[in-house]
């Protein structure tokens, strides 16, 4: 019998009583793997072979693990100086024990994000308490991350996720097909098979030549595996920016530009932020050891300052704190694009503007939080805002309605909400499509007088800043935004989610 050469080396490599993988047979044959695949399911449809699959799951330390296998868990050395400061016995104070474990940057927080979950302690009033009963050399996730830095299985299978879930695993699943000859590949053999030489394709060279009579075509199995090619795709965030984009130019809004490291001034003091606010100190802000900025407007600083001290109209009071000019002109990564809005608003940008006007950006911005499903140290924030005479919160309040229902939200919420710069001001709540709860999406006002009349806008301007990262949440179903963009995001995820239009 006749049969294609993938066919019968396979047949002729193959064993009747032990099941041989898709690799050995491809090693033993000299044929690439994916010919010996779809040779293998060719034999099986007529019944020669029968193909076995298995899930073969691997795990591999990332960078960060490795890191961890040479320096020590961050929660294991927080431990460790805890009991060396006498935390086993008294409560010490925590900056204390921070310093003295050497843990400096985002290892503080994972370090006490973990301590108390593993029961190495307490952590109450900035003071920590060690448990003096815990053995850190048993940490079973440390135990499993040096069993796998020795090329050892770490057989434990809640704490390979909960490894995986900090990132410092990558698990690895793969389909493992092995092959075993059946009664009837065994009778073929034995009647014996002789190569035929087949071709893949019909050339011009074979129709003109009357070849193609004599050969025999390859048949084509779609089920049979191919190689995984991955192209370059636009991020997911990326493309619901640009529909963002899309859709707020089609509401008449014009875009803003500007830069993400600019002068306090333009960040916070145009938006009557006293300067001794809590959002402005290291905590929140990333300051940058740059030379300050020069080309500030003199009169509009002026008047800012003036705004400050001595507040706006007959019955302004300002805030009677510290007000430096040397503050606001030092530069700072911008925590919000609300500084894109006063540098428009002020006639900086591109001159006076006449109401009415609709401006608005979606662009990154920077905060010192701390990371959980909900924030990241930079995001992207849709900012916008309208000026008009005679505007209201059910302005402010259908503008939302409008822009939300072209995603397929329509259960919008608002709370009242304080803030330095709008009066009145109100946070927007969504519903979570998997969850049912409620998650802050953003946060809004009508700017107050004291922001406008420095400015030189003498009609009312009602404003937003609204969260990228939640809007994909309420979209696609995300419970975590690290998930979509940042060093923990889930390739697969993104590769594989399409994009709701």
């Amino acid at each position: 019998m006749r049969l294609p050469e993938s066919q019968v080396a396979v047949l002729n490599a193959a064993s009747a009583t032990d099941a041989q993988t898709i690799d050995r047979l491809a090693t033993e044959t000299g044929l690439k793997p994916e010919t010996v695949t779809q040779a293998a399911f060719e034999l099986a449809d007529e019944g020669s072979l029968e193909i076995e699959e298995t899930e073969d799951v691997t795990h591999e330390l990332t960078e960060e693990g490795r890191d961890y296998v040479e320096s020590g868990l961050p929660e294991v050395r927080l431990y460790r100086a805890a009991v060396d400061a006498g935390a086993d016995e008294d409560a010490v104070q925590m900056g204390r024990v921070i310093g003295a474990s050497g843990l400096e940057g985002p290892e503080v927080d994972i370090a006490l994000a973990n301590f108390g979950r593993k029961g190495y302690g307490e952590i109450e009033s900035g003071e920590l308490s060690a448990d003096p009963d815990a053995d850190a050399d048993a940490d079973p996730e440390a135990l499993a991350l040096a069993a796998l830095a020795r090329g050892d299985a770490a057989e434990d299978g809640d704490v390979l996720d909960q490894l995986a879930s900090r990132n410092l695993v990558e698990r690895n699943e793969e389909t493992v097909r092995s092959v075993r000859l059946t009664d009837e590949g065994v009778t073929l053999l034995m009647e014996g098979v002789e190569p035929a030489e087949t071709v893949d394709r019909l050339t011009p060279e074979m129709l003109t030549s009357g070849e193609w009579e004599d050969v025999e075509f390859t048949e084509y199995n779609v089920e049979a595996d191919a190689p995984d090619v991955r192209g370059g795709k636009t991020h997911i965030l990326r493309q619901t920016a640009d529909r963002v984009k899309d859709v707020l130019t089609g509401m008449g809004f014009r875009e803003m530009e500007g830069p993400h490291a600019d002068a306090d001034f333009w960040i916070n003091d145009c938006l009557f932020m006293p300067q001794d606010h809590p959002a402005r100190t290291h905590w929140d802000r990333f300051a940058l050891d740059v030379p300050p900025i020069r080309d500030l407007p003199e009169d509009l600083v002026d008047r800012v300052e003036d705004a400050h001290r001595h507040g706006v109209g007959p019955d302004g009071d300002g805030y009677h704190s510290p007000w430096s000019e040397d503050f606001a002109r030092a530069v700072a990564l911008r925590g919000h694009t609300t500084s894109l809005s006063m540098r428009y608003l002020s006639g900086h940008e591109v001159g006076e503007l006449d109401a009415p006007q609709r401006y608005f950006s979606v662009e990154k911005v920077y905060r010192n939080d701390t990371l959980d499903p909900t924030h990241l140290l930079e995001f992207y924030q849709i900012e916008g805002w309208v000026m008009a005479e005679d505007l209201s919160v059910r302005d402010l309040m259908g503008t939302f309605e409008e822009f939300y229902s072209q995603f397929g939200i329509t259960d919008i919420q608002f709370k009242p909400h304080y803030n330095p710069y709008t009066e009145p001001s109100f946070e927007l709540f969504g519903r979570h499509p998997e969850t049912d709860e409620l998650i802050e999406i953003g946060n809004s006002g009508m700017f107050r007088d004291e922001v406008l009349e420095p400015l030189g806008v003498d009609c009312d301007v009602m404003a937003w800043g609204l969260a990228l990262e939640r809007l994909l949440m309420l979209m696609y179903g995300f419970d975590d935004i690290r998930d979509v963009h940042g060093t923990m995001s889930d390739l697969e995820l993104l590769r594989e989610t399409e994009v709701l239009r």
